[in-house]
């Protein structure tokens, strides 16, 4: 059984949890190595759950756990090593998309989980060829998270966005003197960089 499983078995023990579902490319057979592993959440208590959500889930060693700030329905999102991404996703809880970021020393740690955990989705998106969803997702990372960070030019690929984000990152540690974990970046940056095409230039520009 893999860490994706376990968790579904972990969530699913609880006793205001009616049933915990895959569904998404792992459920329909389409998914790729790196691909999300999504599972819907059925509960009479979602306020329950939801507070005994990390406790559940910090047995498991997670690299980076969080509500998703962008979500239109409440989902937990997940990273373990690996990387393995899961999501659980309550659809029956909507929610209200955050503001951009904040940007401080209360904020830097949870920001750099966002990132990493939104730049991993997008390496799966891009293994399945889906070159003009990855390219509105860094306009929305461009306005939701990189501008905060006082990065005002749109990042053309996957590898251009971490690369201006880990500098905005770094300096902002030394501004505030401190230093976030960096072993959810060293998941992640590996697949970011790995050799894809991965540039999405106006019309008429040389690839």
């Amino acid at each position: 059984m893999g860490i994706a499983e376990e968790i579904a078995e972990t969530v699913a023990a609880h006793p205001s949890v009616a049933l915990v579902e895959p569904i998404g490319s792992r459920a329909r057979g389409t998914a790729t190595e790196l691909s999300d592993w999504d599972f819907r959440v059925t509960t009479d208590d979602f306020g329950r759950v939801a507070a005994d959500l990390p406790g559940m889930a910090a047995p498991h060693g997670p690299l980076a756990a969080q509500w998703d700030p962008l979500g239109d329905v409440e989902s937990y999102l997940l990273i373990f090593p690996g990387p393995v991404k899961v999501d659980l996703i309550f659809p029956e809880m909507p929610r209200s998309r955050n503001r951009p970021w904040r940007v401080g020393p209360d904020t830097l740690a949870a920001m750099d989980a966002h990132f990493w955990d939104w730049s991993l989705w997008l390496v799966s998106k891009r293994r399945h060829g889906m070159t003009d969803r990855v390219r509105g997702e860094l306009l929305k990372m461009s306005g939701h998270l990189l501008r905060p960070l006082g990065i005002d030019i749109l990042p053309l690929s996957l590898e251009e966005a971490a690369d201006r984000y880990v500098r905005a990152r770094d300096r902002l540690e030394t501004r505030y003197g401190t230093r976030i974990s960096r072993r959810l970046e060293e998941e992640v940056l590996p697949l970011v960089r790995e050799s894809h095409r991965d540039h999405y230039r106006p019309s008429g520009l040389p690839s």
